[in-house]
C-alpha cells in the first residue's frame, strides 16, 4: 500500500492507506474533500456524528472508504458503495458506487482507481452480481480504465 521514496528529490513520498471512514475523519478534511465533488453544505460535528452513526448501523450494506495520506493525516480520496437487495436474479444484489473524489493535491497517483477497486471488491465479496455508477461524460475514460463500460443513459430528477 505504501509508495516508495522518491530518490530523485530525497523526499519521502506520501504513504497512502485505504480504509473505512472513521468518525474522526471529519477533522482530517473529509467534508472539504467532498466539497471538491459537489455542494456539501455546512455540518456541525453533531450532525456529522449522527449521520456517521446512522450509516454505520447499515453495516456492510453501506461502506464509505477513504484513503489517508499518513504523512499529513489528510484524507486524500473517498468513495462509497450502497448494496441494493433485489428480487431479480434470484434475490441478487447490486453495488451502487457513489461520491468518488480525489483531493486535487493528490490527483495523478491512481488513488481514484484504488477507491473504485476497493468498492468493487467489497461488492463482489457481498455477493453482488454487478456494480454500477453514474458519471459525467468527462469521467467516462477514467471509469473505463477501472474496468467499467457504458451500459445506458443516466436519468435523474432533483428535488429542491
Amino acid at each position: 500500500m505504501a509508495e516508495a521514496s522518491n530518490s530523485d528529490t530525497g523526499k519521502e513520498s506520501p504513504t497512502f492507506k485505504i480504509r473505512r471512514l472513521e468518525i474522526s475523519d471529519k477533522r482530517k478534511g473529509y467534508m472539504e474533500l467532498l466539497g471538491q465533488l459537489t455542494v456539501t453544505g455546512s455540518l456541525t460535528d453533531e450532525e456529522f456524528d449522527r449521520r456517521f452513526q446512522e450509516i454505520s448501523s447499515y453495516g456492510d450494506d453501506h461502506l464509505i472508504c477513504v484513503i489517508e495520506d499518513e504523512s499529513s493525516g489528510k484524507i486524500a480520496a473517498t468513495g462509497s458503495v450502497v448494496i441494493e437487495k433485489k428480487f431479480l436474479r434470484s434475490c441478487g444484489k447490486v453495488g451502487h458506487i457513489e461520491d468518488v473524489v480525489v483531493d486535487s493535491e493528490f490527483r495523478g497517483k491512481h488513488l481514484g482507481k484504488r477507491v473504485v477497486e476497493f468498492l468493487t471488491d467489497h461488492s463482489r465479496e457481498m455477493g453482488c452480481y454487478k456494480v454500477i455508477l453514474d458519471c459525467s461524460v468527462e469521467k467516462k475514460v477514467f471509469y473505463e480504465k477501472c474496468g467499467m463500460f457504458n451500459r445506458g443513459i443516466q436519468m435523474s430528477k432533483y428535488f429542491d
